[in-house]
C-alpha cells in the first residue's frame, strides 16, 4: 500500500483544510464540496483526510461495519451478538465517475430471491464507506440519478435496495466530500444545496508559497515514507486535536443570541429553505468545539456562513458563487447578543511543521491563504488588482489612453485590440424559457433530459434477454418463460422453479442529454444593437435549456473571412455563456466556413462519444457574402454534408423588418431541419415545434 500525502503538510489552502476537519468533528455537517481549477491539490488533500480519521470498532466478519456497543438491527449480515468488535482504521471509499447503481448502492442476486427466497446481497460503495469518507472525484460529472441516492443516503444515514418488491436497508453514516472543476460543468442547485459546505480553491499566485509546494511534492516523490516520517508527530497531533473535538462536541451551547445571528443572516441572504440554518449550526458548534471552547461565537457563525451558504446563494445557473462579506458583518453586527462570551482569538486549524521558517511551510514565511470561498468568474474579475485583470474586464476609466485617443465612453463600438470593422460586445437581452428542441428517434445516450432514449431509469417499454449482468428485472416476463417448463423440471411446491434462461432484463424509456452544437453568425448583417443583443439572448436562453436538460454544449463563430470553435464540446454552459457575452460582431457572412467548421467539430465528438447524438443550432439570417467566389452555392454544399450524416439540426432565423427574403429557411431546407424565427422560440409562440422538427427528421430520411 503507498504512503499517503500527510495532510499537515498540505501547503496554505486553510479554509479547506478548515473544512474538512470540521466534518471530521462533526459528520453533521453534511460534506464538503471543493471546487476549483485543475492542479489545485483538491484529491491529494481530500486522500490525506483519510489518514486523520480515528480507527473504529467493527463486528468482526461484518461486512457493514456495524460498532459493537450498538449494532445496526436491520443489518443484513445480523443479528450481531454483543462483543469486544475489533479495530480498523477508517476506510477512503472512492466512487469512480463511470459507477452503476448497482456499485454504489449494493445489488440483490434477483435469481436465489426468486428461486430460493433467499436475499443474497452484495454490498456497494456505500457499505463500504459506512464510518469512513466517501470520496467524488469530479462529482459535478456524475450520472445525476446516482448523485441523488449518494445525497439521499447522507441525509438518511442508510441506504435502501429495492428490487421488485425484495428490498435490503443498511446503514451508511460517511463523511462526504466532493470535488469538481466548474469549468466542466455545473451541479444542479438542488444538489448543491446537499452538501452541506462548499470551498473555493486555487493556485497561489505568491512565489513563495508555490516555491514550496514543488519543494514538498519532489520530496514527497522522491522518498514517501521518509516524507511522512517526517510529518508523523504533526499527523498525531491532529489526530488527538480531532478525538478531543469528538468528544467535547456534546458540550458545545449554542446560545439564543448565535441563533438569532444565524436566522438572520440566512433572511438576509435570502437563502432558500431551511438546510442552511441547520448547516450553519451545526457548523458553528463543530467550530466551537475545533477550538476547543463550549460555547459558540460570532466569529463562527462568520466563519460557518462563508463555508455554508456562498453555493446557495446562486439563483441561475450563470450566477458565480460568493458572498458579500460587508453584508454578513453588518448583519452579524445588527443581531448580535450581549451575552457572548470571550472569544478565541486564535482558532485557525494551520498545523506546526518540521519546516517551520521563512519560507518552509506552516508557520513560517508563507502568505496566509483568504478566508473565505473565493469568487469565481466576473466576481473574481473584480476582486483582482486591476493590473491583473484583463484589460476588457478593468472599469472604463481604468483603459490604457494613448495621445489623441477618446476616453471610453466616447466610444462605445471599441473593443480593445479588435480589427477595423470590429464592434463592440452586445449585452444580451434578458434569457427566456425556450420551446424545447429534440433530436428525433430512439437514441441511446446518456441520461438527460432532452431526447427519447433507451436508458436505465424511466418508463418500462418491453423485456429482453440479459446481456451480462441482470440489473433491472421484467418479473412478469419472467414468470411467462419460467411457466411452461415447471412439470420438466419437477416442480413438486407452491414455489417457481427459476432458472438462468428464464431471466428478462426489463427495457425502459427515458431521456437522454444531446451535444448542442450552437453555430452562431458574428458577421456584419448580426451587427445592430438591439438585433444582436436579441440573438445573444435567445442563444442564452437555449444554453439555459441545455443546462437544465443536462446536455454538453458547444459554440462556433463566424464573421469576417474565417470559422472558429469559440468553445469545444463541454458540460459548463457558465464558459458557453461567457464566451457569448464577449462575442464581438463585423465583417462579412462566411456562412459556408462556420457550417463546414460546426461539421468538423461534430466529426471528432462522434469518433470520441459515438452514444451521444448531435443537435445542430444554427443562428443566422441566412446571408452569405464571403468565403469564396460563389458563398450561396459553398454554403448549400456544406449544408448537405449535415444533411448527410443526419444530424437534427434548426435555424434560428435572425431576419428582421417588413422585407424579408427568407434565406433561413432555405438554408434550413438544405441541412433537412427546420427554421424558426426569434419570437417562435418562446414557448407561448410555437405550439408543435417538436412536432415540425420531429417531421422535417423523417421527411429527409424517407428521402434519403
Amino acid at each position: 500500500m503507498s504512503t499517503p500525502y500527510p495532510f499537515t503538510a498540505v501547503v496554505g489552502m486553510a479554509d479547506l483544510r478548515l473544512a474538512l476537519l470540521l466534518n471530521a468533528v462533526s459528520p453533521a455537517v453534511g460534506g464538503v464540496l471543493v471546487r476549483g481549477e485543475k492542479g489545485t491539490a483538491k484529491s491529494t488533500a481530500v486522500r490525506a483526510l483519510a489518514a486523520l480519521m480515528p480507527a473504529v470498532d467493527v463486528v468482526a466478519g461484518c461486512r457493514f461495519s456495524c460498532a459493537p456497543g450498538a449494532p445496526d438491527p436491520a443489518c443484513p449480515d445480523g443479528p450481531h451478538e454483543a462483543g469486544p468488535g475489533v479495530a480498523r482504521p477508517a476506510r477512503m471509499v472512492e466512487l469512480p465517475v463511470g459507477a452503476s447503481e448497482d456499485r454504489l448502492v449494493g445489488a440483490l442476486d434477483i435469481e436465489r430471491a426468486l428461486a430460493e427466497g433467499v436475499k443474497a446481497f452484495e454490498p456497494g460503495l456505500l457499505a463500504d464507506a459506512h464510518r469512513g469518507v466517501l470520496y467524488v472525484d469530479e462529482v459535478n460529472l456524475l450520472h445525476d440519478h446516482l448523485v441523488d441516492l449518494l445525497l439521499d443516503a447522507a441525509a438518511m444515514g442508510a441506504s435502501y435496495v429495492e428490487r421488485e418488491g425484495v428490498s435490503v436497508r443498511h446503514a451508511a453514516r460517511f463523511l462526504l466530500v466532493g470535488t469538481m472543476n466548474p469549468e466542466e460543468g455545473e451541479l444542479r442547485p438542488q444538489l448543491l444545496d446537499r452538501f452541506g459546505l462548499t470551498v473555493e480553491v486555487a493556485a497561489s499566485r505568491e512565489p513563495e508559497q508555490r516555491v514550496e509546494v514543488v519543494r514538498r511534492r519532489l520530496a514527497y516523490d522522491d522518498d514517501p515514507a521518509a516524507f511522512a516520517a517526517r510529518w508523523a508527530g504533526d499527523e498525531a497531533a491532529l489526530r488527538e486535536r480531532i478525538v478531543a473535538a469528538r468528544a467535547l462536541l456534546p458540550e458545545v451551547v449554542l446560545g439564543d443570541a448565535a441563533l438569532r445571528q444565524i436566522a438572520a443572516t440566512c433572511a438576509a441572504f435570502e437563502v432558500d429553505g431551511m438546510r442552511a440554518d441547520i448547516v450553519m449550526a451545526r457548523t458553528a458548534t463543530a467550530l466551537a468545539a475545533w477550538a476547543g471552547r463550549t460555547d459558540v461565537t460570532a466569529d463562527d457563525v462568520r466563519q460557518a456562513a462563508l463555508l455554508a451558504l456562498p453555493h446557495r446563494r446562486r439563483r441561475n445557473p450563470f450566477d458565480a458563487p460568493g458572498l458579500d462579506e460587508d453584508k454578513l458583518d453588518e448583519t452579524l453586527e445588527r443581531f448580535g447578543g450581549d451575552d457572548e462570551p470571550d472569544r478565541d482569538p486564535d482558532p485557525d486549524p494551520e498545523p506546526d511543521g518540521p519546516d517551520s521558517g521563512p519560507g518552509g511551510g506552516p508557520g513560517g514565511g508563507i502568505p496566509p491563504q483568504p478566508q473565505g470561498p473565493q469568487p469565481q468568474g466576473p466576481q473574481a474579475q473584480e476582486h483582482q488588482p486591476q493590473e491583473h485583470q484583463p484589460q476588457e474586464h478593468r472599469p472604463q476609466g481604468d483603459q490604457p489612453q494613448g495621445p489623441g485617443t477618446a476616453p471610453a465612453a466616447d466610444r462605445p463600438d471599441a473593443v480593445p485590440g479588435a480589427s477595423a470593422g470590429e464592434q463592440a460586445a452586445v449585452r444580451a437581452a434578458e434569457p427566456f424559457r425556450t420551446k424545447m428542441l429534440s433530436v428525433p428517434g430512439l437514441g441511446e445516450g446518456a441520461a438527460g433530459r432532452r431526447s427519447r432514449a433507451r436508458t436505465e431509469r424511466g418508463r418500462t417499454t418491453g423485456a429482453r434477454r440479459p446481456q451480462g449482468a441482470l440489473t433491472k428485472l421484467h418479473l412478469a416476463a419472467t414468470v411467462h418463460a419460467a411457466a411452461p417448463h415447471q412439470r420438466a423440471r419437477g416442480r413438486s411446491g407452491p414455489g417457481l422453479v427459476v432458472r438462468r434462461d428464464d431471466l428478462r432484463q426489463a427495457t425502459r424509456e427515458g431521456r437522454e442529454g444531446n451535444l448542442v452544437l450552437f453555430a452562431v453568425d458574428a458577421s456584419g448583417s448580426m451587427a445592430a444593437r438591439q438585433r444582436m443583443g436579441a440573438v445573444k439572448g435567445a442563444v442564452l436562453s437555449l444554453l439555459l435549456d441545455a443546462y437544465q436538460r443536462r446536455d454538453k454544449v458547444g459554440l462556433v463563430t463566424f464573421r469576417g473571412t474565417t470559422a472558429e470553435v469559440a468553445l469545444p464540446p463541454t458540460s459548463s454552459v457558465d464558459a458557453a455563456a461567457a464566451r457569448l457575452e464577449r462575442l464581438p460582431t463585423g465583417g462579412r457572412t462566411p456562412l459556408a466556413a462556420g457550417l463546414l467548421k460546426a461539421h468538423d467539430v461534430l466529426r471528432v465528438e462522434r469518433l470520441r462519444d459515438p452514444s451521444r447524438r448531435p443537435l445542430l443550432v444554427v443562428v443566422t439570417d441566412g446571408r452569405a457574402t464571403g468565403g469564396g467566389p460563389d458563398p450561396v452555392a459553398l454554403a448549400g454544399r456544406a449544408a448537405r454534408l449535415h444533411a448527410a450524416d443526419g444530424t437534427a439540426s434548426v435555424v434560428v432565423d435572425c431576419e428582421t423588418g417588413p422585407v424579408r427574403l427568407g434565406l433561413a429557411g432555405a438554408l434550413a431546407a438544405e441541412l433537412g431541419g427546420t427554421a424558426i424565427s426569434l419570437d417562435e422560440l418562446r414557448p407561448d409562440s410555437i405550439a408543435g415545434l417538436v412536432r415540425n422538427i420531429r417531421t422535417m427528421g423523417s421527411d429527409s430520411r424517407r428521402a434519403a
